[in-house]
């Protein structure tokens, strides 16, 4: 159990899995909105003995009026038009679905069931009545490839009492728990967040919440300010051109969010449109340049997340653990250098890598951990994390649609 998972991509020789493993396909479209991630994957075992192999990994992009589309409708979509885009955005899961069913080589028989994120519009778990919505319409997903599918991961967790996320802390436990070492998994998609696993950790010993913004206000950023030419800063290129705004940066990180306990999940109801206009107008104010805009939005990024370490992780670690301590970056602010450095540089400890390190794509990460929710909801087993979620009890999660008889 002390080395990384074994998730390279399998010999194709044969249409079997090897025996008692299954495969299962895997959909993930982040908040981003910029398109679907599939996998096939290879399962077998379960917990802590789960083992896994991608067979297939295949990205495909929404067109940017889809994209559009989908963003406007988290802010303020009709009933009319997030009942359409449902059914539409379960054509595209069901087609990137057999794509990569294809790119592995197997037949929609081959494949025991499709865990579908589905595309979230609207996250609420601090609403009066605490509430999710994923849309991306199983029934067609599960009518279009015959295989059955299962979705609406989220709701079962809220309704037990959780925020319906992180749901990907429980496949990061079951893939990169280390015998010796400390690891945090540390996503950088449009919401920043963690999963922190100690040594030999067991399930409940599991801390994950969501860190802040990841990427989501520098994209917002770029698309505004480049009206809509750039719609994220590529290898961090303008914020690696500005000076970070001190003053503007210390305003941001008292944002209320960053001083709640977890658990706690945020996402564009907090980090979108709204905070964004603030931000433009704080940035106006102050007379900063694009680039020093940029530097400021991405320097507050890497200060949440090292906050987050400060306050929750590091008073966990002995001193020795902390010399050990492995932090496995994923999501796209994984690949931009601006952001790497100056996370580095506000740790201030760790070993910083990435999840090809452990042998796996890492835009390939959050669907192939659907691909695993599904095979323990499959199995009969629950796959929420509750001291992550603040769930009352660990359940069984999704919903699921029969394929072809």
């Amino acid at each position: 159990m002390g080395g990384p998972p074994d998730l390279r991509p399998m010999n194709l020789r044969s249409r079997q899995s090897t025996r008692g493993a299954r495969f299962m396909v895997g959909l993930m479209s982040g908040t981003s909105a910029d398109g679907i991630d599939a996998v096939v994957a290879e399962l077998s075992g379960g917990g802590r003995r789960l083992r896994a192999r991608v067979r297939a990994h295949v990205h495909q992009p929404f067109r940017p009026a889809l994209q559009r589309r989908i963003l406007a409708a988290c802010q303020q979509g009709t009933v009319a038009e997030l009942c359409e885009l449902n059914f539409l955005l379960g054509e595209h899961f069901a087609r990137a679905a057999l794509r990569a069913v294809r790119r592995a080589q197997l037949r929609p028989a081959d494949i025991a069931a499709i865990g579908s994120h589905g595309q979230t519009v609207h996250h609420l778990p601090n609403a009066r009545t605490p509430s999710t919505l994923q849309i991306g319409e199983a029934a067609v997903i599960a009518e279009r490839t015959g295989i059955a599918t299962i979705a609406d991961f989220r709701v079962r967790d809220m309704a037990a009492g959780g925020q319906g996320a992180p749901l990907v802390p429980y496949a990061d436990w079951a893939l990169f728990t280390d015998e010796r070492r400390p690891r945090i998994v540390q996503n950088l998609g449009g919401i920043g967040n963690l999963t922190f696993l100690p040594p030999r950790a067991r399930l409940g010993d599991v801390m994950a919440f969501d860190t802040g913004p990841g990427n989501m206000v520098m994209d917002g950023l770029m698309t505004e300010l480049t009206r809509g030419r750039q719609t994220f800063d590529r290898d961090g290129r303008w914020a690696a051109r500005g000076q970070v705004s001190e003053e503007l940066l210390a305003e941001l990180m008292a944002h209320p969010f960053l001083q709640r306990r977890p658990p706690k999940t945020t996402g564009r109801e907090e980090f979108g449109e709204a905070f964004l206009r603030r931000l433009l107008g704080a940035a106006r104010q102050r007379r900063l340049r694009p680039e020093d805009l940029l530097a400021t939005a991405t320097a507050f990024t890497a200060a949440s997340v090292a906050a987050a370490y400060r306050r929750f992780v590091f008073p966990r670690l002995t001193d020795r653990e902390r010399g050990r301590l492995q932090i496995i970056l994923g999501g796209g602010g994984a690949r931009n250098p601006t952001l790497r450095s100056m996370l580095a540089q506000r740790i201030g400890a760790g070993e910083l890598l990435t999840h090809e390190d452990f042998g796996v794509a890492n835009a390939a990460k959050e669907a192939l951990a659907f691909a695993i929710l599904a095979y323990e909801t499959w199995r009969g087993k629950p796959g929420n994390v509750p001291p992550a979620t603040g769930a009352r009890r660990a359940v069984v999660l999704g919903k699921i649609v029969p394929g072809a008889a």
